[in-house]
């Protein structure tokens, strides 16, 4: 590959990905690329230098800044930008985005109010919607008309329970492509914490499914990491299933992410119960990231071997370097991207699982698709 004088097209071939010259010429308006020198033709000339810097620009894009943030992040003027003027500008930007983010979900939960409408709010659905095509807001009072057509759509729920998979039909995306366990899993899982969105953050391995429902079959040891998630588990099922129960950070007085993060780390015996564990359980973790952090060092030793690890730890900076991590690993996996999680997830989880393998136990269709 040449070095030196590449063409924005050859330039764009060198970094790969979906990059285009278009995007380059957009990157130079924004500044993020400085201009290059230009042919005798005319013609934008590039180095192997522009090639990092584009490369550059798109892994942090790829992590999920904007070309805002990356801008801040690849300024090169010391004198200006020290450290702490950089963190101070990205938080400013992270508080923007948390903003638009609170806008983006008062616009979901509008049209949630709307479509979320199971059958028997489909009259009144249709009729908020005429409505809604036909309101004038030219005065202040238009907003009170708003609130009167809520009012109305609020006073329907009361005339019978709530029929969740209808509701959830007509707002999951479209999950075709996932088997019919999977699809149940990431309704109840939707359902525990009342946000849709959290489907595009839920990750399994291919092999999850499968390895969880031959370890229950086979009666496997289930571990979770403080008792809040241990209790929030279906002991019935579980005991059905001949699969033993036991909480790993077994202390009556831990009851938050932040106790069962010092204590695991703070005691050495919590550690050594886990490297003792038997082959083939089921890791449930659902506050401390420290505990998912411990189990990936030891699966990497060969210390521990787990059937699954469900990895929904709490936390903002270990928890989403511990999901990371142990993403890497090989090891079947259910986890949350990013900081979402919590207890109640991670037992939703495994229960979702215990449940479709009793009550569908030759069920197959996890094999087939993904």
């Amino acid at each position: 590959m040449k070095t030196q004088n590449l063409t924005i097209k050859e330039l764009t071939e060198a970094v790969g990905g979906d990059i285009t010259p278009r995007m380059v010429r957009h990157y130079h308006t924004l500044g993020l690329l400085p201009q290059p020198p230009r042919s005798a033709s005319n013609y934008r000339l590039y180095s192997q230098r522009e090639v990092q810097q584009l490369k550059q620009i798109v892994a942090l894009k790829q992590q999920g800044f904007q070309l805002s943030h990356i801008q801040q992040l690849l300024k090169n003027n010391a004198e200006t930008d020290t450290e702490s003027t950089l963190v101070m500008q990205l938080q400013q930007q992270y508080h923007t985005v948390i903003q638009q983010l609170a806008r983006l979900r008062q616009t979901a939960a509008a049209l949630e109010g709307v479509l979320g409408r199971d059958r028997d709010c489909q009259i009144i659905q249709a009729e908020a919607l005429a409505q809604l095509r036909l309101l004038e807001v030219e005065t202040q009072d238009g907003s009170g008309e708003l609130e009167k057509l809520w009012q109305h759509l609020d006073a329907e729920t009361a005339a019978h329970p709530e029929t969740f998979q209808e509701s959830l039909q007509q707002l999951l995306p479209d999950l075709s492509d996932r088997s019919e366990i999977e699809v149940d899993l990431l309704s109840k899982l939707v359902l525990a914490c009342g946000d849709i969105s959290l489907v595009q953050f839920v990750r399994l391995s291919k092999t999850a499914i499968a390895a969880a429902r031959d370890a229950l079959k086979a009666g496997c040891h289930i571990v979770g990491d403080v008792m809040p998630v241990v209790a929030t588990l279906d002991q019935t099922r579980l005991a059905h299933l001949k699969c033993s129960v036991t909480t790993l950070i077994d202390d009556l007085h831990i009851t938050d992410v932040t106790e069962a993060e010092q204590a695991f780390w703070n005691n050495g015996q919590w550690k050594d119960q886990l490297q003792q564990l038997p082959r083939n359980g089921v890791l449930v973790i659902g506050y401390a990231p420290s505990v998912l952090m411990s189990v990936c060092t030891f699966i990497e030793q060969g210390q521990l071997q787990p059937a699954l690890v469900i990895a929904m730890p709490i936390g903002f900076s270990h928890a989403p370097a511990a999901k990371r991590r142990l993403m890497r690993l090989g090891v079947p996996y259910i986890t949350i991207d990013s900081t979402l999680g919590g207890g109640l997830l991670a037992a939703v989880a495994l229960n979702a699982l215990v449940e479709s393998l009793i009550e569908k136990p030759d069920c197959h269709c996890y094999l087939s698709t993904r």
